[in-house]
């Protein structure tokens, strides 16, 4: 005879939803201009609108706004 119950396994945190995955989708802020989007994995943090500029494709590096030249 099989028991169908759920199974806790410890360590394990429980979630209403189902369980959470690093890999999940998430909405996070791009580190290039801040704004929000939808990332598809855990070390996405450059949105599609800024690796699609000729400076990103090119690797030139974004200066910090506010910043003063030496």
């Amino acid at each position: 005879m099989s028991d169908s119950r759920e199974i806790d396994v410890p360590g394990e945190p429980i979630y209403p939803d189902g369980p959470v995955h690093k890999d999940d989708p998430k909405v996070r802020q791009c580190l290039r201009c801040q704004s929000d989007f939808t990332s598809q994995w855990a070390g996405e943090r450059i949105c599609a609108r800024c690796k699609g500029t000729s400076a990103w494709r090119s690797g030139i590096p974004v200066r910090a706004s506010g910043s003063v030249s030496r």
